[in-house]
C-alpha cells in the first residue's frame, strides 16, 4: 500500500471516530456539563485520538504533495508526531492527576488498560524517536496514527459499554 493510500484510509477512520463522539454524547441522558469528571476525560481522550491522526495524516498527504519529496520528509512528520504526543500525554497526565479518581484507579481492568496503552504508547513514541535518528521511513510514522486511531476505539468502545460515573 502506497503511502498517500494508507494516509488517506487513516483520515477517514479518524473523522468517522471524532463523528462518533457525538454518537456518545446523543446515547447519554444528561448534557456534557453536567457529566462526571472522568466521563469528561474520556470524551476528550476520544476527541484528541481521533483528532491528532486526523492532523497527522493531513501532514503526510502536504508532503506527499511536493514532488520530488523533500528528503527527510518522514524524519519531519516523526518530529511532530512525537512533539504532538509529548504535548498530548503531558496534558492528559495532569489532568488525570487533578481529579480525584482513586476509585477508578483500582478497578483492575482500567489499571491494565492504562498501562497496556502508556506501554504501547512508550513504544510508539521511541518508534518515532528511532525514525528520525536513524529510519526515515514511512512506517514508524504510520504506526503512530494507527496506535492514536486503537486507542480512539477503544476509548470509544469504554464508553458505550461502561455505565455513567
Amino acid at each position: 500500500m502506497e503511502p498517500g493510500e494508507a494516509l488517506g484510509i487513516a483520515a477517514q477512520i479518524a473523522v468517522a471516530l471524532a463523528g462518533f463522539a457525538g454518537v456518545v454524547v446523543v446515547f447519554r441522558r444528561e448534557a456534557v456539563h453536567e457529566w462526571s469528571e472522568i466521563d469528561k476525560l474520556r470524551l476528550r481522550l476520544l476527541l484528541a485520538n481521533s483528532i491528532l491522526p486526523l492532523a497527522l495524516s493531513m501532514l503526510g498527504l502536504l508532503l506527499l504533495t511536493i514532488k520530488p519529496m523533500p528528503p527527510g520528509s518522514w524524519r519531519w512528520c516523526s518530529g511532530m508526531a512525537l512533539i504532538a504526543n509529548l504535548s498530548f500525554v503531558t496534558v492528559t497526565t495532569k489532568t488525570f492527576r487533578r481529579l480525584n479518581l482513586r476509585n477508578v484507579q483500582r478497578q483492575g481492568v482500567t489499571r491494565f488498560i492504562f498501562y497496556l496503552f502508556g506501554a504501547f504508547g512508550t513504544a510508539t513514541m521511541l518508534l518515532q524517536l528511532y525514525n528520525i535518528v536513524s529510519l526515515a521511513s514511512f512506517w514508524p510514522f504510520f504506526a503512530g496514527i494507527v496506535y492514536q486511531l486503537v486507542t480512539a476505539m477503544a476509548q470509544f468502545a469504554r464508553m458505550i459499554l461502561l455505565l455513567p460515573e
